[in-house]
């Protein structure tokens, strides 16, 4: 149960308004806070809530324009309250490029990565998904190129291999493309702007925020659609627990 927010524009766009916006929503989400931004996509994160960090105050009320932002406001459900398990996480692969990602949701069937409990800097389940997701990566690299469509292929893959039984609302970001995915209904919005799209957990001003479509990955370069996957049946419907959680919650 976090929050998410990502962008991508054609031109660098002021979206420290958007942003403040969004970490406002933190009195809900307490656990931590991160983001990503700048041309050589830095992060920067903490576990604190984020309307409390003066170092994050700092960050939104001066950031230049930008054209990739990925934003995470975290509330705890798997993994304890401290920076490793803040979002968003970030590794290479075997070619040196950085892939970023944030997540909202729960990894109940996690077979596959469960081998990652002793690797990983953190102890969230989120982490292990994304640690996983590079090592199917860097196996595909070894066999094949690393163009665009064949890094779409393996991404769009490897989520809807993932998504039965997991709330998988998430971004990954590889530094030239923004791979956004939803299965559970009622959640990511997006907005187009003039120059690029912008996808939060709920809207951010009061202009048209439209429901991002569910269970198919959809991939972004400089704000425009290049890449749509295959609708898959991996929806992710509450169960008990989720909505229990949810109530706590008063959302």
């Amino acid at each position: 149960m976090c929050e998410l927010f990502g962008f991508s524009a054609a031109k660098e766009t002021d979206v420290g308004e958007y942003l403040r916006t969004f970490f406002s929503h933190s009195d809900k989400h307490p656990h931590g806070w991160g983001l990503m931004y700048g041309s050589d996509h830095r992060i920067i994160k903490g576990a604190e809530q984020a309307s409390q960090s003066m170092m994050l105050r700092r960050v939104t009320e001066t950031l230049s324009p930008q054209r990739s932002v990925l934003a995470h406001i975290r509330y705890a459900t798997v993994g304890s309250i401290k920076p490793e398990n803040c979002h968003p996480f970030s590794g290479e692969d075997i070619t040196g490029r950085v892939w970023t990602m944030i997540h909202n949701g729960t990894i109940y069937s996690g077979g596959q990565t469960y081998r990652y409990l002793n690797s990983q800097t953190g102890d969230t389940d989120s982490e292990r998904l994304f640690l996983a997701f590079l090592d199917r990566m860097n196996r595909s690299l070894v066999r094949g190129s690393d163009s665009e469509r064949e890094r779409f292929r393996v991404v769009s893959g490897f989520i809807a291999e993932n998504a039965p039984r997991n709330k998988l609302n998430l971004m990954i970001f590889d530094g030239e493309l923004l791979y956004v995915h939803k299965n559970m209904k009622n959640t990511l919005s997006f907005k187009n702007t003039e120059d690029g799209i912008v996808i939060s957990t709920g809207s951010l001003d009061g202009g048209e925020w439209l429901p991002f479509p569910m269970a198919q990955v959809i991939a972004y370069k400089d704000g425009t659609e290049i890449f749509r996957g295959d609708r898959h049946k991996g929806i992710f419907i509450p169960n008990l627990e989720y909505i229990t959680a949810l109530d706590a919650m008063n959302i």
